[in-house]
């Protein structure tokens, strides 16, 4: 276990944040706070040997000037969250916008949809779907915000289906809840679809240096203010201690803390914390999600000439949801002349796929690439790996906002802000700033 020390005020309560996130580094931020910094002393202990969590990157090989994320990433313009937490910490400049291409992949071509013109002019809906697809999407775009908790009660694939038709349903929107949430496709609520067409922007965002530069950035300010953070610290135990605060076992060590936040999926947290009462652990067990895989290869030369994002209907016979040519948006430059392909899905914890390595995926998903280049040839790709995560994408269904357990747990002074908590909008960083923000500042009125 690492720890990168800093003094610590005298007289503090003590904070253990369990994770290294986006999350976990944000609520650290605001809890080191100067006005905050004499009354916390935190500790954010991770467990794999870098910050970031699913933000993360990697340096595939020694020659890369900038890390790539485990995890394809990328912010919108409307992540305001974000933004203002860049400006605080003084990273703004590091964001760069771009405008991407981005399209379906169908019948065997690629048909971009990210515009009304576009939508409007895709020749596999007829006319008349066209036009009420376009009316669905902008009545869910210009929604005023406060009505999506009516949503909450009403199944996305039902709704949609009825509203926009079956032939323009099935054809730009089915196929990519399937491959999102897999059998429990049936199941997600209109709340989750709504926040995904009214928070996003054409036009996306990405960190000069990565995310990592963001991660390390943010981390730095941390320990500037006062906090600890350890990685390789394999937390075992969150157990409450008679009189008040909490004994944390970390690589088989009891430490004390006043106050604990934890930002581990909900599973661990069901295995971390087993005192907690019957009613909140059955809680956190009755949330699903799925896992990803991602297979990130390095090919000598671009596969698509100009496309940044296609999504993949799993009718098309493609083992993968997402081809995503990063360096059709970031100059290939910085990873040493290499092209990057991400080849990704969200699937069941249980899929075979988590046991496989970077070249088994790879047998599996190359001859899949012709159908994107016709040229293509597996002399092309010079590089492969892989990164997995078992809790990726939580599952909203219909009625979910009474599912979601409190950030304060039972337990006074012990917190829980993972993203199945961020509903209705989807996972990502923007939403893990605002999170971290506002467990921040509950455990600062607590205190």
């Amino acid at each position: 276990m690492t720890i990168d020390n800093q003094d610590r005020g005298s007289g503090a309560r003590r904070v253990a944040i369990i994770g290294g996130g986006v999350t976990g580094l944000t609520a650290a931020y605001d809890l080191t706070q100067p006005t905050a910094q004499k009354r916390f002393a935190v500790t954010i202990f991770e467990h794999a040997p870098y910050l970031g969590g699913l933000a993360a990157g990697f340096k595939g090989r020694p020659t890369w000037e900038w890390p790539l994320e485990h995890f394809y990433h990328h912010l919108f313009l409307s992540d305001r969250a974000m933004l203002a937490l860049l400006d605080e910490i003084g990273f703004r400049h590091a964001l760069k916008s771009y405008r991407p291409n981005t399209a379906i992949h169908t019948q065997g071509k690629n048909y971009p949809l990210d515009s009304v013109t576009r939508v409007l002019s895709f020749p596999l809906i007829p006319f008349v779907d066209r036009l009420r697809m376009g009316m669905v999407i902008g009545y869910l775009r210009y929604h005023p915000a406060r009505p999506w908790r009516k949503f909450d009660k009403i199944g996305a694939d039902a709704w949609l289906r009825r509203w926009m038709g079956d032939k323009a349903y099935a054809a730009a929107w089915e196929f990519q809840l399937q491959g999102k949430f897999g059998d429990y496709y049936r199941e997600v609520n209109l709340a989750w679809f709504w926040a995904r067409i009214f928070a996003r922007t054409p036009r996306l965002a990405y960190f000069d240096g990565g995310f990592q530069a963001f991660v390390d950035h943010l981390a730095q300010r941390v320990r500037q203010q006062g906090a600890e953070t350890a990685t390789g610290a394999n937390v075992q135990a969150i157990r409450p201690v008679t009189g008040g605060g909490f004994e944390v076992v970390v690589n088989g060590q009891t430490q004390h803390f006043d106050f604990v936040l934890s930002t581990v999926g909900p599973g661990a947290m069901q295995r971390l914390a087993p005192d907690l009462p019957a009613a909140y652990l059955g809680q956190l067990g009755r949330l699903k999600s799925m896992g990803a895989v991602v297979l990130t290869v390095a090919l000598d030369r671009q596969l698509t000439e100009d496309m940044y994002w296609i999504s993949l209907p799993k009718r098309e016979g493609i083992p993968f949801l997402a081809l995503v040519e990063h360096t059709n948006m970031i100059d290939p430059r910085y990873y040493a002349g290499d092209h990057l392909l991400y080849l990704g899905d969200y699937l069941p914890p249980e899929h075979r796929y988590f046991a496989l390595s970077a070249e088994e995926l790879l047998d599996e998903f190359a001859p899949h690439l012709v159908k994107f280049n016709p040229a293509f040839d597996r002399t092309w790709i010079t590089g492969a790996w892989v990164h997995k995560a078992k809790y990726a994408q939580p599952v909203p269904p219909v009625g979910y906002l009474e599912m979601i357990p409190d950030l304060r747990t039972p337990l006074t002074g012990l917190y829980f802000a993972s993203m199945s908590q961020v509903y209705p909008w989807d996972r990502g960083t923007n939403f893990a700033v605002e999170l971290g923000r506002k467990v921040a500042g509950l455990m600062q009125q607590d205190a």
